[in-house]
């Protein structure tokens, strides 16, 4: 039976979410805490895998289980073994060719700031603090600069391919890119696109916070882009304020109406 859950957490204190030899990370919790409550070897797949220190508020994962396992006991099961730091908020039956990684069809990442003289202890692992003042209009009016179907080579950490595989393009496609102002001080980022390639979207914001603390023109972000050239971005945005918001997929009940008909998912 294939199953789709919906992920917290909290990405402080992981090295990333994919499996990582020796060291702790999301996809290592919740593999070992899915086989050990099920007694057989369970490997998850997600929608996208978040670095070091990043968070996610609805993470998408998908896996299989024996025909008949109850959801509701083995969410309540997995959840007290991960708790507080990954929290599974929901599972469903889903169609057997739906896969949380390659069904996906949209992404929203939102990027986190705290503008203010002093930092807030209680924010301090989900926000990136900067004291000075940001010209917000200027960010948003930035941000215009990366919508569309563009080659996003100057934003993106280039992972070499495996042997007898091409380099993968880092040609995006970004639906929108929006600033809005919160309270307690608080700048969020959100931006969708049908996927993003490594380091992107800390990367976009980096860029992003130069220009509202005056250090470049938003004219410039046109140049940035054309020169494919990571080393004219300058550093990405620390990833403590970064979170996987949600991920967008075509309806999963028209799936299983399909397949209860004989068709294939698409």
């Amino acid at each position: 039976m294939r199953v789709k859950g919906t992920v917290s957490y909290d990405g402080s204190s992981f090295h990333g979410y994919a499996v990582n030899q020796d060291v702790k990370t999301v996809a290592g919790e919740l593999d070992s805490a899915f086989s050990q409550i099920l007694g057989t070897e369970i490997i998850t797949t997600c929608a996208g895998r978040t670095d070091r220190g990043v968070h996610a508020q609805g993470q998408v994962i998908s896996f299989d289980v024996p025909e008949g396992t109850d959801l509701s006991k083995l969410q309540h099961s997995v959840n007290r073994i991960c708790r507080p730091w990954i929290v599974v908020t929901e599972f469903n039956e889903t169609s057997s060719e739906f896969d949380a990684r390659f069904s996906a069809n949209g992404r929203t990442y939102r990027y986190r700031i705290l503008n203010q003289k002093t930092p807030n202890p209680f924010l301090t692992s989900t926000t990136w603090h900067i004291p000075v003042d940001l010209n917000v209009e200027k960010m948003k009016k930035a941000s215009s600069h990366f919508i569309g179907t563009l080659d996003f080579s100057s934003f993106c950490k280039r992972t070499p391919p495996q042997d007898g595989y091409r380099e993968r393009s880092l040609i995006r496609t970004v639906e929108s890119a929006t600033w809005s102002e919160k309270d307690n001080n608080i700048l969020e980022f959100e931006i969708v696109a049908s996927s993003f390639c490594h380091q992107m979207v800390r990367s976009i914001v980096g860029v992003l916070v130069r220009v509202g603390k005056g250090q470049i023109s938003e004219k410039k972000i046109p140049v940035i882009l054309e020169a494919q050239d990571r080393q004219g971005v300058g550093s990405p945005a620390p990833p403590h304020g970064l979170i996987l918001w949600s991920v967008r997929y075509p309806s999963v009940a028209e799936d299983l109406n399909r397949v209860a008909e004989g068709e294939s998912a698409p």
